[in-house]
């Protein structure tokens, strides 16, 4: 349960010492301004994706690559990523439902975000299309300076979750981000195990169409649904 909410946001992890609030730091606040601005010409992102998945008791850690897309729907943000490797998965997350299908045994996985869909939508704007305003309000942000990400120059920030209920889930995030174009570039997450995703973005195209055809997921009668 816990690896498919990983799946969903996000892009979707590091452990920080000390919380400092935006008003403390005029940098910060400058940022999370620029990200305000970026947000209102926000309609939609496409990019690539590495994700690593670090499981802390047993030492491994795991690849998968494939591409994503967000689109801003009014007030809420749709999401679909195909893994292409290792092995073929099909991710959607629309109106409060998260969708993982497996073509391999034909499963697919319908997660109910339920009373936590405001806590599953804060993850997906977190790293594209998201105020800094909302950002402010969802989580406690520690400014841990300027860092270059493919020649982007991005601020790297540390969050942990004002909502106890989210840090059972992640105790705590870090994003690279640019303000300009309201997106991060590099996530970092962190669950109370220890064990960690960290999510690395290329070819980011903004505003662009979305060939929606390739992240359709597609059922059948045999197709074995099993919900949460």
């Amino acid at each position: 349960m816990k690896s498919l909410r990983v799946l969903a946001i996000s892009g979707l992890m590091m452990a920080m010492s000390g919380v400092a609030s935006a008003q403390n730091s005029p940098q910060l606040t400058a940022l999370l301004a620029k990200m305000d601005a970026a947000s209102k010409t926000f309609r939609s992102a496409q990019a690539d994706f590495k994700w690593e998945n670090y499981q802390r008791v047993v030492h491994d850690t795991s690849t998968q690559t494939g591409t994503i897309y967000f689109q801003r729907d009014g007030a809420a943000t749709d999401m679909g990523a195909a893994i292409k490797d290792p092995g073929a998965k099909l991710i959607e997350y629309k109106g409060g439902l998260l969708k993982v299908y497996d073509p391999g045994p034909d499963q697919l996985t319908v997660i109910h975000a339920g009373n936590n869909q405001a806590e599953y939508e804060s993850f997906l704007t977190l790293g594209f299309g998201g105020s800094g305003s909302d950002l402010e309000k969802t989580w406690n942000i520690t400014d841990q300076g300027a860092e270059t990400i493919d020649g982007v120059q991005t601020e790297k920030l540390g969050l942990v979750a004002k909502d106890p209920a989210a840090q059972k889930n992640f105790k705590s995030v870090t994003i690279w981000v640019d303000p300009a174009r309201a997106i991060s570039l590099k996530q970092l997450f962190v669950t109370p195990s220890n064990d960690t995703r960290t999510s690395y973005f290329t070819n980011v195209r903004l505003n662009g169409s979305i060939d929606k055809g390739k992240y359709a997921i597609k059922t059948t009668k045999k197709t074995q649904v099993v919900n949460h």
